[in-house]
């Protein structure tokens, strides 16, 4: 158990060896499980969620291994579900992620309940956008047949269901934890009961008993072990370690962070930036860092306008980053509240009246009634009111009837359609 909160990655790998174990020792699972359910008890009590997660990460793997029956996986779930809050519900889905695809098989009628109370929460709205995000994906994921969640590993399918002991206990009742096995006490048959436990170990692991001719081959094995070893130590020096936890971007997006933050000024900021020798081929970082910090203002600073501006004008590289940025948040305009929204798009109409940013990512922007939602209207709104009281009307005009640019303005706009043309020209007004 302290081995799994440290890492809970590698809970799947121990839940395995649980599963191994309990067909020789059910005794150990048994008690593993009781212990697992009086943490889990008192950290929800205590709202310690880290502790909470891990421990419901153990048991929707035991369940998978069919080592803990599936009542406790639904009475887990309902009791996160009964009052939920941001925190609990995220459990809850982490949770149900690790072993839907197993309840699914086993208790559809619950798990069909189960979901009817995720689409309950959904449809009251209580709860951040965040957490609702997090619900519309777990939907998703069952849409899709939980395809990126299975039960069980293929090379951690190490017991046939028939050989499986499966543990019945309720989540509401008190457990022996048995505290005592944990205090060394003076065995006077030590050496017996080494014996004995020595054969058990061997019937686990699949050792023979080999006797004396396994006595005379020990050297010749230990060599090959020995051997094996020295040739998995060669592969380690010669491989490459890959980091995939992405620490040194989020090491890169808070030093980003804290050079603006402690900045006086636009000319200071730029200067500092520049200087970061890990910034080289992670431009798309300061671009999206930018935008953050921009959009979580309060209202809009022109110090990141001007700061965007200096780096596009610096190199082509920021230029095409911030187009690709601008896609993809256009793309995701509908998470972001009206303050962000409206920041964002204050910053971009700075760029574009500047020419810092080339104006065909205008054509990123469709304007018709099927494309557009009632945020990315608003987002195209603020956009234009930015450029005609910085451009004013006549040169905006001017701009957007360029002959040269009707090629990334002709989805804003559309002559293709009736349907779409008149929706642009009740829209007009709302854009000036």
């Amino acid at each position: 158990m302290k081995a799994q909160m440290a890492s809970p990655g590698f809970t799947h790998v121990y839940a395995a060896l649980v599963a191994v174990i309990n067909t020789k020792m059910p005794e150990i699972g048994e008690l593993l499980l009781k212990r697992l359910i009086m943490q889990f008890r008192r950290a929800y009590k205590r709202n310690d969620k880290l502790v909470t997660i891990a421990c419901c990460k153990f048991v929707a793997h035991l369940v998978n291994q069919h080592v803990c029956h599936e009542i406790i996986a639904l009475q887990l779930l309902t009791l996160l579900l009964e009052n939920p809050t941001d925190d609990s519900v995220e459990v809850a889905v982490d949770f149900i992620k690790e072993c839907g695809a197993i309840l699914t098989e086993l208790s559809p009628a619950g798990m069909h309940g189960i979901f009817e109370r995720f689409r309950g929460i959904l449809h009251e709205g209580e709860l951040d956008k965040r957490v609702q995000y997090i619900i519309e994906g777990l939907f998703a994921v069952r849409k899709s047949g939980w395809k990126d969640y299975p039960a069980v590993a293929p090379e951690l399918d190490l017991v046939d269901l028939d050989d499986q002991i499966t543990h019945e206990l309720s989540l509401d009742d008190s457990h022996d934890l048995e505290s005592g096995l944990n205090v060394f006490k003076f065995d006077a048959e030590y050496e017996e009961n080494e014996k004995a436990y020595l054969d058990i170990k061997k019937e686990i692991l699949g050792e023979e008993q080999g006797g004396e001719e396994g006595e005379e081959g020990e050297d010749d094995e230990e060599d090959t072990e020995e051997k094996k070893k020295e040739e998995v130590k060669e592969e380690q020096e010669k491989m490459e370690i890959q980091d995939k936890t992405d620490a040194q971007i989020i090491h890169l997006r808070r030093t980003i962070y804290l050079i603006i933050m402690s900045s006086l000024d636009f000319q200071e900021c730029a200067h500092k930036l520049l200087k970061l020798e890990d910034l080289k081929g992670k431009e798309v970082e300061l671009c999206n860092m930018l935008i953050e910090c921009c959009s979580q203002e309060r209202t809009y600073l022109k110090f990141y306008g001007l700061l965007a501006q200096r780096f596009c004008e610096l190199d082509q590289i920021y230029q095409e980053k911030f187009d690709e940025t601008f896609a993809l948040h256009y793309a995701t305009i509908h998470r972001f509240e009206t303050n962000r929204l409206r920041n964002i798009a204050k910053m971009f109409g700075h760029i574009l009246y500047t020419d810092a940013l080339d104006w065909s990512v205008l054509s990123y922007i469709r304007l018709n009634e099927e494309d557009t939602t009632s945020s990315s209207r608003i987002f195209i709104k603020i956009l234009f009111r930015e450029l005609s009281e910085l451009m004013g009307l006549a040169k905006l005009k001017e701009r957007l009837e360029d002959p040269f640019m009707a090629e990334y303005f002709k989805d804003l706009f559309p002559r293709d359609h009736p349907k779409h043309t008149r929706f642009l020209l009740t829209s007009l007004p709302l854009l000036v």
